[in-house]
């Protein structure tokens, strides 16, 4: 989310400046590349670029692309064949394996559903939306419909659809990924027209509630902003948990610990680390928690303190089930022989992201298939509308 918010505020200064600008977005990708589909950049017509669609290979040759596009003022897709070594056509040897399915769009400003406008509303507040994007593979000279539909959480559709007779089918599909919370690909065919859409869930980012705001804390926040994850802080001292000690968070609370849930938004990209070095208070926000749909609640310290602290609420009368217990890592984190507060940071924060992601978290050379399903970007056969 933080790469979209970035575009955002790269458009509306390019709006003010009155200079021109296009969405470039990866669609699809058959193989390997460095970014996945719904990679994005702005690029505006004064060569800023704000994003990244690879690792820096294919910038160069999209920044051309982009400039193209904005005198001609037509959407365009580009195929970039990285599994070819002696393409001289696009003049690039990656050696990624890959072929790379990029959507070029300029910006119609006045439109009130052009692109950014509707990556603008899906990040307008916490909430989970859907963003069709539809281009042509057999059709890749002619204009390009492009990014056009939004679907938000609470099922209101944004954008218009130029087919009219696929309307329909998109929107069920649409449907279909917001309750899936699964992208993915689709070709739509009838006698007049045949195209792919990328049907594209967007999930609201991670919210990190670091429980503690001690020094160590600190580098929590920091790392977890660095990725784009929403961080908000909770401790019982006034002394530690001050906005001008935590500047990147976007909540800091003096609570007690069994009224911080009842003032932070929670939903299925919430995580908690409990971190005050304060037994009881940890202790109790594990008893609020446990009472919660939480996906990763992370203890710092000894498994000895954690199995204490789960004795002490079994014999307070608190049935915890193996999927509660399942929920809890304690000791937090990664072995990675973490010792400094940034490195047992890093180890935390890497262990939620294994945890949502649902990986293994081993290292990738041990890893028998590819980095990235090829299920996942697998194109549905054609549906006749």
């Amino acid at each position: 989310m933080r790469e979209i918010i970035h575009l955002i505020n790269a458009f509306e200064e390019s709006k003010k400046k009155r200079i021109q600008a296009a969405l470039v977005t990866v669609v699809h990708v058959n193989g390997s590349s460095y970014r996945r589909p719904g990679a994005r950049m702005l690029v505006t017509d004064d060569g800023k670029l704000t994003g990244a669609i690879s690792g820096g290979c294919l910038e160069g040759d999209a920044l051309r692309k982009a400039m193209l596009v904005l005198s001609q003022q037509q959407s365009k897709l580009v195929t970039y064949d990285t599994s070819n070594e002696e393409d001289a056509g696009i003049g690039l040897q990656l050696g990624c394996e890959g072929i790379i399915q990029v959507l070029f769009e300029p910006i119609n400003a006045v439109n009130e559903n052009n692109p950014i406008e509707l990556l603008k509303k899906a990040v307008s507040k916490r909430q989970e939306t859907v963003l069709v994007t539809i281009f042509s593979l057999e059709d890749k000279r002619n204009n390009q419909p492009g990014t056009t539909l939004l679907l938000e959480e609470n099922g209101k559709f944004s954008g218009k659809l130029i087919f009219k007779e696929s309307e329909d089918r998109i929107f069920k599909d649409a449907r279909k990924s917001l309750k899936q919370k699964k992208s993915f690909f689709k070709n739509y065919s009838s006698q007049n027209n045949s195209f792919t859409a990328f049907i594209e869930f967007l999930p609201p980012p991670v919210s990190l509630v670091i429980i503690g705001a001690g020094n160590d804390a600190i580098p929590m926040m920091q790392i977890a902003d660095s990725i784009g994850w929403e961080v908000r802080i909770a401790d019982g001292r006034n002394t530690h948990a001050k906005p001008d000690r935590f500047v990147s968070a976007c909540q800091v609370l003096v609570s007690k610990p069994e009224k911080v849930l009842e003032q932070i938004p929670m939903d299925e990209q919430t995580v908690f680390v409990m971190m005050t070095h304060n037994y009881n208070y940890d202790k109790a926000m594990l008893k609020a928690l446990l009472q919660k749909d939480v996906e990763y609640i992370g203890m710092l310290g000894p498994k000895k303190k954690l199995d204490r602290m789960l004795n002490e609420l079994q014999e307070e009368g608190i049935a915890i089930t193996l999927d509660q217990l399942n929920r809890i890592y304690g000791p937090a984190g990664l072995e990675i022989g973490a010792e400094t507060p940034e490195e047992i940071a890093l180890s935390i924060i890497a262990e939620i992201k294994k945890v949502l992601a649902k990986k293994e978290g081993g290292s990738l050379r041990n890893k028998k298939d590819v980095i990235h399903s090829r299920k996942a970007t697998l194109i549905e056969t054609k549906e006749w509308i």
